[in-house]
């Protein structure tokens, strides 16, 4: 069973290489893969299981432990997803003759509509950056860019410069899988990212101590690239000053991006593609959102609404 184990921690190895170097996701996509197998992987070792050859029924006691562990729905699926993509790839290549995976259903569960922010409070937010500071000056920049192009705040670190076409008005995003796509900014952000490259971002590179050279569009304090990391802790710093919930981080502005769009007018096809979206079902979210709006609207005029 050891063996079998060894095995598949090999596995893992090659299957998460794979979809770094010919799936291209990112980094933190690919940590959570791993880490999904992994927990497959020790829960196998604990039943004296290898995961290799083990029958339908074995492998099912996966399922039975992750309910009796009460594990969330949304992890619980996010896991046996993870293992039903790793067994098909198992399966092409020949290691397993066929993935019980394939065929085990998930948890339902009640789909939540994504937060939302309204336009006056990612403003509040915005006014929460010091100006007068280099950090400020880029903070602003990335809100702004956020708003605007509904990036995913991986999306944004890894921008670069030049990215942002400041005469056409548009950046260059690279979404899941490096697929490219571009976005058209609004006035108000080309002008806080103008803001934030002549000025802010000089100033804030000079401090680099080693080479004084720094790829990403939105460097730190002391001149290095921020990570996505690094940029989701700047959002929430600024929506904590301007008393939004905690919880609330920059994904809820591209909900609210899609949202906008929507009620003004657009058309799901556009939002998808402003968007990075591969499955335009992905994208109906926002359209229930919308409705819940009008239904919100409706229940506060309508005269019979009570």
């Amino acid at each position: 069973m050891s063996e079998g184990i060894e095995n598949w921690d090999r596995l893992v190895d090659e299957y998460t290489m794979w979809l770094s170097s010919v799936r291209n996701l990112s980094a933190h996509t690919v940590r959570a893969y791993r880490s999904d197998l992994e927990s497959f992987g020790r829960w196998c070792a604990r039943e004296g299981i290898d995961p290799l050859v083990a029958d339908d029924r074995r492998l099912r006691g996966y399922l039975t432990y992750l309910v009796r562990s009460k594990y969330p729905d949304k992890t619980i699926n996010r896991r046996l997803s993870a293992l039903r993509r790793a067994y098909e790839w198992l399966e092409r290549r020949g290691e397993v003759s066929m993935s019980v995976f394939a065929t085990l259903p998930g948890r339902s569960q009640k789909k939540a509509l994504p937060r939302t922010l309204p336009d006056a409070e990612i403003m509040s937010i915005v006014e929460t950056c010091d100006l007068s500071l280099p950090e400020g000056v880029r903070d602003a920049a990335l809100i702004e860019t956020l708003y605007a192009t509904g990036a995913r705040i991986s999306e944004l670190a890894g921008l670069v410069p030049s990215a942002v076409n400041f005469e056409l008005g548009q950046v260059i995003l690279y979404g899941k899988g490096r697929k490219e796509r571009i976005v058209p900014l609004y006035k108000r952000a080309l002008d806080a990212l103008r803001s934030y490259v002549d000025k802010a971002r000089p100033k804030l590179v000079a401090r680099r101590k080693k080479d004084p050279v720094a790829d990403g569009l939105f460097v730190s304090s002391r001149g290095n690239s921020m990570s996505a990391d690094a940029l989701r802790a700047a959002f929430t710093h600024h929506a904590e000053l301007a008393g939004i919930p905690k919880g609330v981080g920059p994904h809820a502005v591209r909900h609210s991006f899609a949202t906008e769009l929507l009620n003004g007018g657009a058309d799901l096809r556009t939002v998808q593609e402003l968007l990075g979206h591969e499955s335009l079902a992905t994208t109906q979210i926002y359209t229930h959102l919308s409705v819940e709006r009008l239904k919100a609207a409706t229940r506060l005029a309508h005269p019979r609404s009570d």
